[in-house]
């Protein structure tokens, strides 16, 4: 019905459609030249690097215009390509939207079926800077140790067709390539995805990758290439046709490629580039010769505190993480969580008050108008959760110092890739494992006929331990981590998840 609505508007092609109040691209679109190539142009990108990049252009002349890159799915081309690559970007509070309107992308390109402009824009000596946010899974790699997963479907392919490639890994060393033949400098690889020195482990499957194919171009990388790490941090939810319908509203334009997020922003990255930037310290952005500090404490007390929200209240029934966090028991438990389990394993960052930032934090958690689905932040988990929690508990468990509330938000997502919620209705699990938690739910016996067999819960939780791609040989060689897991686990599946949250914050302990 909100579909139908919001299709009596106009779309939106041009900032001549636009109302004079409404803020929208203050420079010369189209004769501005693309300098960056960015993979992953989801709603993050376009909802963090692009408004900075956007707002750079505003006051500068220079040739910074986007070239997004989809990997997997034409819908975001599709949705951008009738508006000229105009979108809107919606900051929500609880007060309503404010909105811009954002002109930095230039084009959208559909990697599977325009291989050879994506190579093109690569090999572009215009090229400077290439940037991905293409999640955890999109690199190919063990999440446990950083290696490039030599096996990976997409990167057997890449190797046999290396002009051809359909990975972000093989579009990398496929552009290099190219770039190196014709004696022009490398581009700037720039990570922004959630992932422990994310410039570090790319350089790495770059290299892995590059060494294969040719020692010449592998040995060219090693010497002049640029990948340096970066923290990026914005709450994008999802977008549902209400939204749409919201900011067509006040557009007076239907916009398909519309993001909502949050006010809140930032971006980090470490001094380290090939050959030349945009001038990201003019909107805010800290370069700085140390990322750890600054990754560590955004890994680990938002995006471990996300995930912890995410599975534990997902499985209270808690459809958005604002909703757990009214719950009074819940925001108690990941207070405490972040003060002592999360912050002694931090280097607070030399301009950080970790005191104020926890705090802002929670405010962020509790914001009602960005409707963040707990189940959104759920996918991916065997992914997500070696830099997000595991690292944590390694730091705890290396000095000696508790870990059971984190050891609880491990269980929750353990019962949460069962496939089937405390009420007893289907949990969709997305994840690139799920088939394999299949496997080990049947061949352990925990799950028969959608019913929880708790007499078999200490052979499921062995065997997901036993999943080094997870959890590393030393987490799952760790007695007592495996201990305290594999007790944790039981006593969620007796008490639920609010009881055992409840009797954590109490008692310190599962009853």
């Amino acid at each position: 019905m909100n579909q139908a609505k919001t299709e009596r508007f106009p779309r939106l092609t041009s900032v001549q459609l636009l109302a004079e109040e409404i803020p929208k691209p203050n420079y010369d679109r189209h004769s501005l030249k693309i300098g960056i190539v960015h993979f992953g142009i989801g709603a993050f990108h376009r909802a963090h690097q692009a408004v900075y990049l956007d707002e750079i252009l505003g006051h500068d002349s220079g040739d910074w215009m986007i070239c997004g890159v989809s990997l997997l799915h034409c819908t975001t081309r599709d949705q951008m390509l009738p508006q000229n690559s105009l979108y809107t970007v919606a900051e929500r509070t609880e007060r309503g939207d404010s909105l811009k309107v954002i002109g930095s992308v230039k084009e959208v390109l559909f990697a599977p079926k325009e291989q050879i402009e994506v190579l093109k824009r690569l090999a572009d000596f215009q090229t400077k800077l290439v940037t991905l946010t293409i999640s955890e899974k999109g690199y190919c790699h063990d999440p446990s140790s950083g290696k490039l997963l030599k096996k990976h479907p997409d990167i057997l392919h890449d190797i046999a067709n290396r002009n051809f490639p359909i990975s972000a890994i093989g579009f990398l060393v496929a552009g290099l390539d190219l770039r190196y033949k014709a004696g022009l400098p490398p581009y700037t690889v720039l990570s922004c995805d959630n992932l422990p020195e994310n410039g570090k482990m790319l350089r790495n499957l770059v290299l892995e990758f590059s060494e294969i194919i040719n020692p010449e171009l592998n040995q060219w990388i090693a010497d002049q290439g640029c990948f340096p790490c970066s923290m990026v941090d914005r709450i994008v939810p999802a977008v549902t046709e209400n939204d749409k319908l919201s900011i067509a509203q006040q557009l007076k334009c239907r916009d398909e490629a519309a993001v909502i997020c949050e006010p809140f922003r930032q971006w980090v990255i470490e001094n380290n580039f090939a050959c030349g930037f945009p001038d990201l310290q003019s909107v805010g952005v800290e370069l700085t010769e140390d990322i750890r500090p600054y990754e560590e404490m955004k890994l680990r007390l938002l995006n471990g505190a996300h995930s912890t929200i995410a599975y534990l209240g997902y499985l209270a029934g808690y459809e958005y993480v604002s909703d757990a966090m009214l719950d009074s028991t819940f925001l108690k438990f990941i207070r405490e969580m972040m003060d002592e389990e999360i912050t002694p394993t931090l280097q607070t960052p030399p301009s950080v008050d970790l005191t104020h930032y926890k705090n802002v934090l929670l405010n962020r958690f509790k914001n009602p108008g960005l409707s963040h689905r707990t189940w959104q932040i759920a996918m991916d988990g065997s992914q997500k959760l070696p830099q997000r929690l595991l690292n944590t508990v390694r730091a705890q468990v290396l000095h000696k110092r508790p870990f059971s509330k984190i050891s609880l938000a491990v269980a929750a997502w353990m019962r949460f890739i069962l496939g089937v919620d405390e009420f007893g209705k289907a949990i969709e699990v997305r994840d690139p494992m799920s088939e394999r938690f299949k496997i080990i739910a049947f061949e352990t016996g925990i799950l028969v006929s959608k019913k929880i067999v708790f007499e078999n819960s200490e052979s499921y939780t062995r065997a997901i331990l036993d999943l080094t791609e997870i959890f590393g040989k030393d987490l799952s060689q760790n007695s007592l981590f495996c201990t305290q897991i594999q007790k944790t686990f039981t006593r969620l599946l007796k008490n639920r998840s609010t009881l055992s949250i409840e009797n954590l914050i109490k008692h310190d302990r599962l009853e």
